[in-house]
């Protein structure tokens, strides 16, 4: 709608009934980098599917006790009236016999008959902890050491850039193996799957802090150099001040993005130590345990070791797929 105007002259006039009307028009408001961080991500569908799927298991994994009570049956609870020992434990009902049936989701276990979705939902929920906790550790001390090398430098930086390389050529499988064979029973006022559990989350969370330390510690070199780092130290802030309130909220983008991509990374790595039977104790239910187990007895029932593998590939891809979203959507140069 045009503004009818009154021209006297060489003056220019608005009506002023015109103008009063302009005013209860609402304001072009603009838009926050979390508002257009958002819009972005929204546009990539892939992104969104992945972030549902990983909803969806941390809901699986924080309510797994009450959906086995509802749909399944303790996993540890042994059935050896559904498995045939004359056919070397097959299961003796379901499709292709499996053991699927409406009281058992996803089939049985062959040899012990133990109840196959129990026993994954048990498993999401182990391998999401031991994941969720020990990246939250490698991310802390990784923020931590990396935004002080970077923003320091001198003697700082080399120390810890220095041990930083330490960390990278740790042979950390091998030390998992070695720690996990050696730490037995009871230790530190813990024991069982406790002490497994903490076990699992120190090796993994406090040996990985150096690929996200390495990450922050560049993106601090490059923004210590910035206009608005250069006004803070002008004005006199300490660097405290500085290291908080001006570099730190700058990071927050490229931690998410690396902390959504190193989880699925720790899961894998929890899910190989399992399989080589270091991680938990054997009749504790996690992902690579139910591979190693099912190795043995794939012949007798594949699904044995398809529900496990899948539920690895599924949790890592669309960590994976979110994690990519994500990058591109807190990208500022991005279109």
């Amino acid at each position: 709608m045009t503004v009818p105007i009154e021209v006297s002259g060489s003056e220019t006039q608005a009506d002023p009934e015109a103008v009063l009307a302009g005013l209860d028009r609402k304001a072009i408001e603009g838009r926050s980098l979390s508002q257009i961080a958002w819009l972005r991500l929204r546009r990539d569908k892939v992104a969104l599917a992945g972030g549902g799927v990983v909803v969806l298991l941390i809901l699986v994994a924080v309510f797994e006790p009450f959906l086995v009570s509802w749909f399944g049956h303790p996993p540890n609870e042994f059935h050896q009236n559904l498995v045939d020992p004359n056919l070397g434990g097959r299961p003796l009902y379901g499709i292709g016999h499996s053991g699927i049936s409406r009281h058992f989701l996803l089939g049985v276990e062959p040899v012990n008959g133990r109840d196959l979705f129990s026993r994954v939902l048990h498993g999401a929920q182990i391998s999401l902890l031991i994941a969720f906790l020990s990246t939250l550790i490698s991310v802390l001390i990784g923020t931590v050491l990396g935004t002080v090398a970077g923003y320091f430098g001198g003697w700082v930086d080399s120390l810890i850039a220095r041990t930083m390389d330490v960390f990278l050529a740790f042979p950390l499988l091998l030390f998992a193996i070695a720690l996990a064979g050696v730490v037995q029973g009871k230790a530190f006022g813990l024991q069982g799957d406790t002490l497994r559990i903490v076990l699992l989350i120190f090796i993994i969370g406090f040996f990985n802090w150096a690929y996200i330390g390495r990450i922050i510690r560049g993106q601090t070199l490059t923004l210590r150099e910035r206009e608005f780092v250069d006004a803070a130290r002008a004005m006199g802030a300490r660097p405290a001040y500085v290291l908080f309130r001006e570099i730190l909220p700058n990071l927050i983008a490229p931690i998410l993005v690396y902390s959504t991509l190193l989880i699925p990374t720790n899961i894998l790595f929890e899910a190989a130590l399992s399989y080589l039977g270091v991680g938990l104790e054997e009749k504790t239910a996690t992902w690579g345990s139910m591979l190693a187990h099912a190795a043995p007895d794939y012949a007798l029932d594949l699904e044995f070791v398809l529900v496990p593998g899948l539920a690895i590939f599924i949790t890592v891809m669309a960590f994976n797929l979110f994690g990519d979203g994500l990058r591109d959507a807190l990208d500022p140069r991005a279109r």
